[in-house]
C-alpha cells in the first residue's frame, strides 16, 4: 500500500479532487446516490487523515468538511440556476450530515492517534538522551594556544 506524505494543501487537494472524482462517478454509475456518496467519503478521510505529514496534522479534520461539501456539487438536487443549485446543495448538507460528522470524527481520532503517538516517542527519545552519558566536553583554548598546538603553522 503507498505511503505518501502530503502537506496541509496536498491533503486538502488530494481530499477534494478524490470526492468530486466519487461525486461524478456516483451520478453516473448510481444517479446521484447521497448514500453511496457518503460511504464513500468515509475512507477517503481515514486515507487523508493517514496520508498527511506529521507537520500538518491538524489540516485533515479541516479540509474533509471542505471536500464534502464541494464534492456534492454534481450530485445535488437543483431546479437550475444558481439559487437552485445553492438551495439544493443546502438541503443536502443537511439532510446527509451524518456522513460529514462521521467522516470528520474518523480523520479527526485519526490525528489524534498519530499526534499522541508523536508525542509519545519525543518523549521516549528526550528521556533516552537525558539518561545516556555525555563525553566530558573539552575545554577551550584561546587562538593562540592553538595556533602554537599545531606545527608548521606560523602566528603574526
Amino acid at each position: 500500500m503507498p505511503n505518501p506524505r502530503l502537506t496541509g494543501l496536498g491533503s486538502g487537494l488530494f481530499c477534494v479532487a478524490t470526492m468530486f472524482a466519487l461525486a461524478l462517478l456516483d451520478r453516473l454509475l448510481f444517479g446521484s446516490s447521497l448514500v453511496v456518496y457518503g460511504v464513500l467519503f468515509l475512507p477517503v478521510c481515514a486515507l487523508t487523515a493517514i496520508w498527511v505529514r506529521r507537520a500538518d496534522l491538524v489540516t485533515a479534520p479541516v479540509a474533509v468538511p471542505i471536500a464534502f461539501a464541494f464534492g456534492l456539487l454534481p450530485i445535488a438536487d437543483s431546479d437550475g440556476g444558481f439559487w437552485g443549485g445553492l438551495m439544493g446543495l443546502f438541503t443536502a448538507l443537511a439532510m446527509h450530515a451524518g456522513w460529514l460528522y462521521g467522516g470528520t470524527l474518523i480523520a479527526g481520532l485519526i490525528v489524534t492517534v498519530r499526534k499522541i503517538r508523536l508525542m509519545s516517542r519525543r518523549a521516549a527519545q528526550r528521556r533516552a538522551a537525558a539518561q545516556s552519558p555525555r563525553p566530558p566536553a573539552q575545554k577551550r583554548r584561546p587562538a593562540q594556544a592553538r595556533a602554537q598546538a599545531q606545527p608548521g603553522r606560523r602566528t603574526a
